[in-house]
């Protein structure tokens, strides 16, 4: 009996540690994907890694060329967190087939 118990903890822990290398290869691929979120029609785009970096900030001159500061700062503001929304979702979407194996776990 003490035998069985000890095999099936043997195979949780491979289950775990394939698992956590699946884990890693998802996160490396997500830091390599990016999303745009924009606001103002375009004036503003944000782009944001999977991983959630922010890699570039455009600003569309002729758009924001007459803007009030604090018009532009709203629009940046929007733009990064429609970018981040868009990650976050990007994530979930890439992490969602791993978490299906943790019901095993039991």
């Amino acid at each position: 009996m003490m035998k069985n118990m000890m095999g099936g903890n043997a195979g949780m822990l491979k289950q775990l540690q394939e698992m956590q290398a699946q884990l890693k290869k998802a996160q490396k691929e997500l830091e390599k994907e990016t999303v745009t979120g924009s606001a103002g029609g375009g004036a503003v785009e944000v782009v944001v890694t999977g991983a959630q970096k922010c890699t570039a900030v455009r600003l569309d001159g002729e758009k924001v060329r007459e803007m009030k500061t604090e018009n532009l700062q709203a629009l940046v503001m929007l733009a990064f967190n429609d970018a981040l929304d868009k990650s976050r979702k990007l994530m979930a979407k890439k992490l969602s087939p791993l978490s299906g194996g943790l019901g095993g776990l039991g």
